[in-house]
């Protein structure tokens, strides 16, 4: 169950293990890499950051990974599954701001909650939503998503996930509105975005082992930005519709 978020820049890494010998058994993988994303949502400049890898995937009882965050499945069938779901969400700092840092506000980071539900048509093949909300803010944000494993190629498991992602007007607003004193400042309008989908992405992700218990985990993300978020003055005037996130990690799993 794998709920990637390349939008918001919490998305550290799609989770990957090499296949176990039982697909019900527990997996732990561990390591550290790095990733090249944007700067802040909407922005066109990149930073490149080290990241931790964890993915914890319990069968039947949840996962923890430093890519989708927490869920604990509370529904368990053949099928569908559900439950509790937590992120970690990403805002944005003065210093990712660049040349905006003291003209637009720069955003703590926060944790959201919520819930999930997916079906899993195969092993391969699994379509999903989750909702969640900042646990200090009013910030609400929902996802659709499908994914499909792709055949192995050698020893390379590969996958494909498309998801699209939607958040409530004070989200909206709090990532990509500009305030009157905000637009004095850079020489815009003002925005004030309403409720709505804001972004479609497509991730591509693979694991490479190098060995029994070792391997590399790379993922690659395209999104576009649309709606209010893509017509903002903070991405058409400074940033980019088009947000692109690499990451490579190197992993030891059991």
């Amino acid at each position: 169950m794998r709920r990637s978020c390349p939008a918001i820049a919490a998305l550290l890494l799609a989770p990957f293990a090499a296949h176990a010998a039982d697909d019900d058994a527990p997996t732990y993988a561990f390591g550290a890499g790095a990733q090249r994303m944007p700067s802040w949502q909407g922005a066109k400049d990149q930073r490149t950051q080290a990241i931790p890898y964890v993915d914890i995937d319990l069968p039947g009882v949840g996962e923890l990974s430093t890519a989708d965050g927490l869920t604990l499945d509370a529904i368990g069938g053949e099928h569908w599954h559900g439950g509790a779901y937590g992120n970690w969400l990403w805002g944005r700092t003065r210093g990712d701001l660049g040349p905006l840092g003291g003209k637009v506000a720069s955003l703590s980071p926060r944790f959201q909650a919520g819930g999930y539900l997916e079906y899993a048509f195969d092993k391969r093949f699994s379509v999903g939503t989750h909702v969640a909300h900042d646990t200090d803010g009013a910030g609400g944000y929902a996802a659709v998503y499908a994914d499909y494993q792709l055949p192995d190629v050698w020893y390379i498991q590969h996958s494909l996930e498309v998801q699209v992602e939607g958040m409530n007007g004070p989200a909206m607003r709090r990532f990509f509105g500009v305030r009157p004193g905000e637009a004095a400042a850079l020489g815009t309008s003002t925005w004030r975005p309403g409720a709505g989908w804001q972004s479609a992405n497509v991730e591509y992700d693979a694991f490479v082992p190098t060995s029994q218990h070792t391997g590399f985990a790379l993922a690659v993300s395209y999104g576009r930005l649309f709606g209010d978020a893509g017509d903002s003055p903070l991405v058409r005037r400074f940033g980019s519709t088009r947000q692109v996130t690499e990451t490579l990690a190197f992993v030891y799993h059991f």
